[in-house]
């Protein structure tokens, strides 16, 4: 059983009943009782054409709920007549489902589990595991996302920004799970860009592509987490690099700078750095400038102040994390590092530990722990045996 086809040919299903009128939840329902079929006689019996098969058979479940339902004999009219079976053509209209998935009227969360499960293909139980909840919980919080959705029309086109950042959720999820979140997202993605020739969503692409070429360096054998600049960037995926600068390059010509483009013009310049010393910080501070000129976000300007103690030195990176508010996410981390950077090890080590108080995961907690700790015993050492001469020349944490 091909599960990849299966995955890749449910949003175009889904589309197909929603055409003929099917309500969102209904056909999402019928779809799935298809799903299911064509995992128990596909093995022995794989049809000709699998997305036919697989809409006639949702076609006649929809149908099958439907007049079972005493409530809705109303809808009786949209579906007296059953279609003919036969090849399902060949219209790909899944951009609204994207859209749908993504309605502002969701939580973010939700609008995430509906398009894992709508648009991905993925079944509840894999999307509950990928998220480390209960399946039921994971059903209800499904279930309501349809409810609210069920009575949505488009009339117009839906907003491409908002689907970008459900999309960039996905990715950012991790990969636990039996179903890789990233590379879900990448496929995701991927479908999006051959339908809406717009240079965001190809900014996302690129962006996703060149983050994940990192992914094996980013743990060591130990499962610890390995900072950007102390990776083995022989590890990092060059053929998923190149694709990914090919895109962005094509997307940058169109000059419609957007945010995800920017992004990724920064993760561009730390891929087409042979060693980490030889990163153009200086350029990146260019590109987080237009950022900041874009959306103005808090955790851009933390994410510049890193960059601007790498190109201008530790002092002028403080300098710019002061005028941020404290209570932001990494915030501490982020000046820990450049004290660290600027040899002030006690400062350094106390806002380790108090960042790894704040961790959001296991990993980072551990992470930051062990910072803490080596500048703790580093300074222990340099009391004894009197201060090294340039200590954060030593140490670095991009």
């Amino acid at each position: 059983m091909d599960d990849i086809l299966l995955r890749s040919l449910t949003p175009s299903v889904l589309a197909v009943l929603g055409r003929r009128g099917a309500g969102f939840a209904a056909a999402e329902d019928a779809v799935q009782d298809a799903l299911v079929e064509a995992v128990r006689t596909w093995p022995a019996d794989p049809p000709r054409d699998p997305k036919g098969w697989l809409v006639t058979v949702a076609w006649r479940r929809f149908l099958d709920a439907t007049r079972a339902d005493a409530a809705r004999r109303r809808r009786e009219d949209l579906v007296d007549e059953e279609p003919v079976p036969g090849p399902a053509p060949a219209v790909d209209d899944t951009l609204q489902l994207y859209f749908l998935c993504a309605h502002p009227s969701l939580t973010p969360s939700s609008a995430v589990a509906l398009t894992l499960r709508a648009v991905g293909g993925l079944t509840t139980r894999q999307i509950a595991r990928a998220y480390l909840v209960p399946e039921a919980t994971m059903g209800q919080r499904i279930s309501r996302a349809k409810r609210t959705v069920s009575g949505v029309r488009f009339d117009r086109p839906g907003d491409v920004a908002t689907v970008l950042r459900v999309l960039y959720l996905v990715f950012n999820e991790g990969y636990s799970g039996d179903v890789d979140l990233a590379a879900e997202a990448i496929r995701l993605t991927r479908r999006l860009a051959a339908q809406v020739p717009h240079p965001e969503v190809a900014g996302l692409l690129a962006l996703m592509l060149l983050h994940h070429a990192r992914r094996a360096a980013r743990t060591g054998p130990d499962g610890q987490l390995v900072p950007l600049a102390e990776q083995d960037r022989s590890r990092w995926d060059t053929a998923v690099i190149a694709e990914g600068v090919g895109i962005l390059r094509r997307a940058l010509a169109r000059d419609r700078l957007g945010e995800f483009q920017a992004q990724a013009a920064v993760a561009a310049l730390h891929a087409d750095a042979p060693r980490a010393e030889e990163t153009d910080w200086v350029q990146i501070v260019e590109w987080y400038d237009e950022l900041v000129r874009l959306t103005d976000s808090p955790v851009v300007r933390l994410n510049r102040a890193v960059a601007v103690g790498e190109a201008d030195g530790p002092r002028a990176g403080l300098t710019a994390l002061a005028a941020l508010d404290d209570s932001l996410p990494r915030h501490t981390a982020v000046a820990a590092w450049l004290h660290e950077r600027d040899g002030d090890l006690v400062t350094a080590a106390r806002l380790y530990a108090e960042a790894a108080r704040k961790a959001p995961n296991l990993a980072e907690r551990d992470h930051l722990t062990r910072r803490a700790a080596r500048l703790h015993q580093q300074e222990n050492e340099n009391e004894r045996h009197g201060p090294e001469r340039h200590p954060h020349d030593r140490h670095r944490n991009n």
